[in-house]
């Protein structure tokens, strides 16, 4: 009996204990959302990646596929990258719902968490391992203006607002950082001129790589640019980039977001995160100019908001067809704004 009884008792606590082990790993795997990306939100069939419009899809999209690629494997499940023609088409996309991760930039994001329910968990780390790049005026080297601007002091802002009326400008795209917002305040609205009517003629071309293009084959006379398309540039056109001369460069911009959209299960958000947090493969990465992504929540793009409402604000100020009332009204909410991201 006693032999029994011990046995007895022993089969139970083994039971117990592989009951409790059972109940740790479903517990793990429910935490976890799913150890292999399956169990998680299987509504969501597959999940479709947005990039903005740097540069042609051509250009693009053998940079990004390998990446893409990881992403799926990582997630247990088909990621599609969607390639834009312009920033506001993965806007409005990611609001539609036919887009739930995307690469911005800082603009295009702050609209798009506007807009359309995106939410940004990290954040670009470049090849030189720095989180910022930088806006750009160029030129192409032939151009006579080069003659005219002090480029050891990178003043080329100054001669383009005096000189605008008899000169051809390139932005790249409305909802761009680097190539409209910083450049608008910077060189522009600090200074009381509306570029979209000082110039002999404005053009927007699109993209970095359409700027840049434009200046290197003598279409327009200066565009917007920036730092990271530049690099892009000489490892992809080195002739172009040679024809082309920087003449202004901005203070430090934060470097760019990834987001998801709010509403996406937590599990799948997880397993996102844990993906881009942990991915390494410089080989993958460097033809993106990335090393790396670290954690990032929405006021790390603040800056940005409080450009665009500067620039909003100076735009106000020197609003001719305003009434005195209208103007103050105008600048009283613009301020709110401004107060509201202390």
């Amino acid at each position: 009996m006693t032999s029994l009884l011990t046995a007895s008792v022993i089969s139970v606590a083994t039971l117990a204990s592989c009951t409790s082990t059972q109940s740790n790993q479903q517990a793990q795997t429910t935490s976890n959302g799913s150890a292999s990306g399956q169990t998680c939100a299987p509504e969501i069939a597959s999940i479709d990646f947005g990039i903005i419009s740097t540069e042609s899809q051509q250009n693009q999209k053998p940079k990004f596929e390998p990446f893409i690629e990881a992403m799926s494997q990582t997630i247990g499940r088909p990621v599609n990258a969607f390639y834009a023609t312009d920033y506001a088409a993965v806007i409005e996309a990611m609001g539609a719902n036919k887009v739930q991760v995307a690469w911005y930039g800082g603009k295009s994001y702050i609209t798009a968490a506007e807009r359309s329910n995106a939410e940004a968990f990290a954040q670009t780390v470049n090849s030189d391992g720095t989180q910022g790049y930088y806006s750009h005026l160029i030129t192409n080297k032939e151009n006579p203006i080069v003659s005219e601007i002090d480029l050891q002091k990178g003043n080329g802002n100054e001669y383009i607002v005096e000189n605008a009326k008899d000169l051809t400008f390139a932005f790249n795209d409305p909802e761009s950082t680097s190539g409209y917002l910083v450049p608008s305040y910077y060189v522009f609205a600090q200074k009381g001129v509306n570029a979209k009517e000082a110039f002999k003629q404005l053009i927007f071309a699109g993209s970095h790589e359409a700027t840049a293009q434009a200046v290197a084959n003598q279409q327009v006379d200066v565009a917007t640019n920036n730092s990271e398309s530049l690099t892009a540039l000489k490892a992809s056109d080195p002739k172009a980039f040679e024809q082309i001369q920087v003449i202004w460069t901005s203070p430090v911009i934060p470097s760019d977001p990834i987001t998801y959209r709010k509403d996406l299960p937590d599990c799948l958000k997880g397993q996102i995160k844990d993906f881009f947090y942990s991915y390494k493969d410089t080989a993958v990465l460097e033809p993106l100019g990335w090393q790396a992504f670290v954690p990032a929540e929405d006021k790390t793009w603040n800056t940005i908001r409080e450009l665009n409402i500067g620039k909003d604000i100076l735009e106000v100020q020197n609003d001719k067809n305003l009434t005195p009332q209208a103007r103050q009204q105008k600048l009283d909410e613009l301020n709110q704004k401004l107060d509201a991201l202390k």
